[in-house]
């Protein structure tokens, strides 16, 4: 074999044509912007992506790039940015006000074209995400049509009591979750300071406490029940859902308690009837099912005598997180806000109406369907080092390899890779002997490169490194495998060359995304090059995840920034930007004492600097000055990689 055609070039294709005539449209529809982004994410004329911070009211010039408000919130304050550390949270208040409208609008649309007789008012579960400002938003974006808050815990109560002292006085407060006696008396509580509260039976006996509660505070209270329906969803998020469910009352316990109100002469207190069949619910005909049944129930307790005026239909509002509006799997919807509002007041209105039963107000706990768009996590992609082969080493493992260096120039793609394997094999019998040196064993990856280049077959799947935590930061990924679009936030105008999955920085191997939306076990990425930095965004993750990421692995919470459209020449203001935790306060965490800690370490340094002896007094004191002044910094910084490099845009 003639050494100098050992290698030939990849074959010839028209990629650098086709990488020319790539847009940014080509990568809207690669990555399904347009389907799970829609109205609030689009890519740009620039190929980065755009946020429309009023959906589909969004006017052109108020449309906000992505990229810069990354570059003006990491850029170093020399140079007029903030200064803050990558991985980050951007929050989009204006999105969250859109979502808000759309929600209610789709409801009263709903209500005025079926005839109800009645009208919508929403509340917001705080378990989605209990952010001071997020949950404070709410409120206040909410008051005009009433919007309130639902809790499941007793500081969520706490929280949500006093948010609502701001908000629309008829704002529902409304308290679910297993209860205990301090539980019960916050919500008479906020019965007395005028707060709409409904406190909502979980269990049975949760009753008692209620009855004898109330007696004590003096608090005549609103109570809900939560019936536990025989329609049940199949997919993931229906485990807690059905007769077997985790909370709820069944048909006997909800006659039973019916019953000892009657006795307790409280019936009237009785007001709301709840349901949840689970989150995400994938089709409308689904939905309907479990409203139909449940407005049944609701015009049996107004037959038997209680003050029923609200039927809450509990969360179940999903998103379609990888734009295929399929319905199908854990991950799909298909239906429309407006979809899902008629199918609502269809199904209690036909059940009212056959019972003649005043139809009831409407409230819905929709926090996923509110909170997922508003919110962007930004990180960055570490550069993969690409195996670079060495002529004289392929050389060297291709002599007396006729079959395979023939197969290879005939672009027989079987028999290449047969051979190749063969070789591989043998090279490790061969290094095991001491035949090969480990330098030569190495090479054997560059020669699979180079024959699958060879061949023309694509790319290998590359590990691209992430300074995230995923079990911090997308906590259901890992723990339920669920799938939120991933997309670079810039270069769409470029065409993504590469096959990637996500490996972070973490020390567990399970810290890796290998599935992404569409079904693919890998994601299409940009070739990382020297000149500059490569970030990507996580959509979609506004609901659950920040709330259940912990610190694990010791990275501690992001940094967060809120950021408002404006007329200023970029379209957008920093409103409020929260530094990250530092490596002292996720210590701080898991119960050690950060302080101590950097004392202790200062005292060993000091000891060890004037303890060895072989230097000046002044150097020892210098270098002990440098050690603590580097113990200082490690424990104020953030526990993420660091990166020095500006962006280019």
């Amino acid at each position: 074999m003639p050494a100098d055609v050992f290698i030939p070039a990849s074959p010839t294709s028209s990629s650098s044509d086709s990488s020319s005539r790539w847009n940014p449209s080509l990568s809207a529809s690669l990555y399904r912007i347009d389907g799970w982004g829609a109205p609030y994410f689009t890519a740009n004329s620039s190929g980065n992506i755009s946020v429309r911070p009023h959906g589909s009211d969004t006017l052109p010039h108020q449309d906000i790039d992505l990229l810069k408000v990354v570059k003006n919130l990491t850029d170093p304050k020399a140079s007029c940015g903030l200064g803050l550390q990558l991985p980050l949270i951007v929050r989009f208040p204006d999105v969250l006000k859109n979502r808000l409208e759309c929600l209610q609008s789709a409801f009263d649309s709903a209500v005025k074209s079926q005839g109800y007789g009645s009208h919508y008012q929403g509340v917001y579960p705080v378990k989605c995400n209990q952010d001071r400002f997020i949950v404070e938003d709410i409120v206040n974006f909410g008051s005009p049509f009433r919007f309130g808050l639902e809790a499941g815990c007793k500081p969520e109560v706490l929280l949500a009591m006093s948010c609502l002292c701001k908000g629309n006085p008829d704002a529902f407060l409304i308290c679910n979750g297993f209860k205990d006696s301090e539980y019960v008396s916050l919500a008479l509580l906020g019965r007395k300071l005028e707060l709409n509260t409904v406190i909502v039976l979980e269990q049975e006996h949760e009753l008692d406490l209620v009855i004898d509660l109330s007696k004590k505070m003096n608090v005549r209270p609103v109570i809900g029940l939560r019936a536990k329906l025989r329609t049940k969803q199949s997919n993931y998020y229906g485990s807690n859902s059905g007769e077997k469910g985790k909370f709820g009352l069944t048909s006997a316990q909800i006659v039973r308690v019916e019953a000892k109100l009657r006795e307790s002469g409280m019936l009237d207190c009785l007001q709301l009837l709840h349901f949840h069949i689970g989150s995400m619910i994938p089709t409308t005909s689904l939905l309907s099912d479990g409203v139909s049944e449940a407005a049944l129930i609701y015009c049996e307790l107004v037959r038997l005598g209680a003050h029923m005026r609200v039927i809450d239909v509990g969360g179940g509002l999903g998103i379609d997180y990888d734009g295929s509006k399929s319905g199908e799997g854990d991950i799909s919807v298909a239906y429309t806000l407006e979809e899902y509002a008629e199918a609502v007041v269809a199904s209690i209105r036909c059940v009212c109406d056959r019972r003649s039963v005043k139809h009831p107000v409407i409230c819905s706990e929709s926090g996923r369907a509110i909170v997922s768009h508003h919110s962007v996590l930004i990180f960055e992609a570490v550069k993969p080092v690409a195996h670079q082969p060495k002529p004289d080493d392929i050389q060297f493992l291709l002599e007396g390899e006729e079959d395979l260096y023939a197969a290879v120039m005939r672009g027989d793609q079987e028999r290449s890779l047969l051979y190749v394997e063969q070789l591989k094999q043998r090279c490790v019998e061969g290094f095991k002997d001491g035949v090969l040196s480990i330098e030569q064993l190495g090479s054997i990856d560059g020669l699979c490169e180079w024959v699958l280049k060879a061949i023309g077959r694509s790319d290998p799947v590359q590990t691209y490194n992430i300074n995230l935590s995923i079990f911090t930061s997308t906590s259901s990924h890992w723990g339920m495998g669920h799938l939120f679009p991933i997309v670079p936030i810039h270069k769409l105008d470029q065409k993504p060359k590469a096959c990637g999955i996500l490996s972070d920085i973490t020390c567990d191997s399970e810290g890796k995304i290998v599935k992404f939306i569409g079904g693919e076990s890998s994601l299409r990425l940009h070739e990382i090059d020297s000149s500059g930095r490569y970030f990507l965004g996580l959509f979609l993750g506004g609901a659950y995840e920040e709330s259940m990421g912990g610190v694990y692995n010791l990275f501690g919470g992001l940094s967060v920034v809120r950021v408002s459209q404006s007329d200023g020449p970029h379209s957008f203001v920093v409103t409020r930007a929260v530094p990250g935790q530092s490596s002292s306060d996720v210590l701080r965490a898991v119960q050690h004492e950060p302080e101590l800690m950097l004392q202790t370490l200062k005292h060993r340094a000091e000891e060890v600097m004037h303890t060895k002896g072989g230097g000046e007094e002044k150097e020892e004191d210098d270098e002990y000055k440098n050690v603590a002044a580097c113990l200082d910094r490690s424990f104020h910084n953030m526990p993420y990689l660091a990166t020095e490099e500006g962006i280019n845009e």
